[in-house]
């Protein structure tokens, strides 16, 4: 059995701990590198946490404006579980001369998925018509929503969007101004649009519900400050890939606020009512001369309308009774012109209190809604049309596809040209 010597454990007892103390040291010195490695690399962005270069807005033909990404690298919330190149949201705005309204959204398979949505009537175009001007009190109820907006974008981590002014901020004098103040208070970047494109991101926000049955149709989006009024041919036999053809299109300079303002929107007669359809419809009657001469007259044509704004909303929620607007009640579904006829006639039986009481009028739009039923029953008149059909979309939708096509469309090019690369290099 051998015996271990105390002079030999002696030593082993020694060697130990001076060994133990190596160990330590590299483990430290293994540590100390390891921490420098990490601070360098923490000094050092990533690529995904530099912000988004700006992405042109597609069929508008305007740039968007691109937010800056909040968070750095990570994903925004909302965005977990999306497919490799879904990972952006997308915002899109539109300020209009009645109502501020914001989507945002991040693309899915068939189109995109809403995250976060906001709405708020801010009347900005309230005394206009009158004073040529965007009155102080309207720009402070608008730049106050468009706050709400901004904090939205932020929180939801917006990567891309394009924000739009409309009929208001084109026609007033210090349309400018205000969108530099907006862009001061809150750090949006506007761009006032242009009636065209305006008309252009209305069809490609509705086009989803054109009946493809029909070879043409009577797109109309009746806004606080104008009314948009397009013309729109299926293409290719109406198959479900095909897109609307713009054949011809005009902007009315009425909508709803700048109508309620100059016959007044809380007494309303049936005479009075009868004015504003009278006046409207005198508006509507070149853009109807000049269709006639482009397209002949076709009386075997088969057409519908299809109508946007809070205007036809209201109407078909009125016609479904509606206790509370429900949007998916309304979005998509057909009515008749006697339909509109019927809600018109029982809306003008009620006072400005009743149709403020209404569930689906409320206060906001009581002095705007009959103004708006004018504007509707003129274009019914002009386009007599068997059926109609109610979208509850329009500019916001066509903004977010046209950056969602945008941004495919590029993805796309990018592949080609690896492609091309890789086939040059012989791989």
């Amino acid at each position: 059995m051998a015996v271990s010597s105390p002079a030999a454990d002696s030593a082993s007892a020694e060697r130990a701990p001076r060994k133990g103390r190596r160990r330590r040291r590299a483990r430290r010195g293994k540590a100390s590198a390891s921490g420098a490695n990490a601070e360098v690399a923490k000094q050092s962005p990533k690529p995904a946490q530099r912000p988004a270069a700006p992405q042109t807005a597609g069929r508008a033909g305007s740039q968007g404006k691109a937010a800056r990404p909040n968070g750095g690298g990570r994903r925004p919330e909302g965005q977990r579980g999306t497919r490799p190149g879904d990972e952006h949201l997308y915002g899109a705005l539109d300020l209009g001369t009645n109502n501020c309204r914001l989507l945002i959204a991040r693309r899915s398979r068939d189109g995109f998925k809403v995250v976060d949505a906001f709405s708020r009537i801010v009347r900005l175009g309230e005394g206009l018509t009158a004073s040529g001007r965007l009155s102080d009190e309207a720009m402070n109820r608008a730049t106050d929503a468009l706050r709400v907006c901004a904090e939205k974008m932020k929180r939801r981590g917006v990567t891309r969007a394009r924000l739009i002014a409309t009929e208001a901020c084109r026609r007033a004098a210090n349309g400018a101004a205000f969108i530099e103040r907006v862009k001061h208070d809150t750090g949006l970047d506007l761009e006032i649009v242009s009636n065209e494109d305006e008309a252009k991101l209305a069809v490609a926000g509705c086009a989803p519900l054109l009946d493809r049955e029909c070879s043409s149709a009577l797109v109309f989006d009746i806004g606080g400050g104008s009314t948009e009024l397009i013309w729109v041919r299926q293409q290719g036999g109406g198959g479900s890939g095909d897109r609307p053809h713009i054949e011809d299109w005009t902007s009315l300079p009425c909508g709803v606020v700048t109508l309620a303002e100059g016959h007044g929107g809380i007494d309303i007669s049936p005479e009075l009512y009868d004015r504003m359809v009278d006046e409207v419809s005198e508006r509507i009657a070149p853009f109807i001369a000049r269709l006639r001469a482009t397209r002949g007259t076709d009386g075997e044509e088969s057409f519908h309308l299809l109508g946007t704004s809070g205007t036809v909303t209201t109407i078909a929620g009125v016609h479904l009774g509606l206790e509370r607007y429900d949007r998916s009640r309304v979005d998509g579904i057909w009515i008749t012109p006697g339909d509109v006829y019927r809600v018109t006639r029982d809306l003008l039986a009620l006072d400005y209190q009743a149709r403020a009481a209404h569930p689906c009028v409320g206060r906001e739009r009581a002095d705007l809604v009959l103004a708006g039923c004018a504007i509707f029953e003129a274009i019914a008149i002009a386009w007599p049309a068997e059926r109609l059909r109610v979208a509850d979309r329009g500019l916001r939708e066509g903004i977010l596809l046209s950056l969602m096509e945008t941004d495919m469309a590029r993805t796309r090019r990018r592949r080609r040209r690896r492609g091309a690369r890789r086939a040059a290099a012989g791989e």
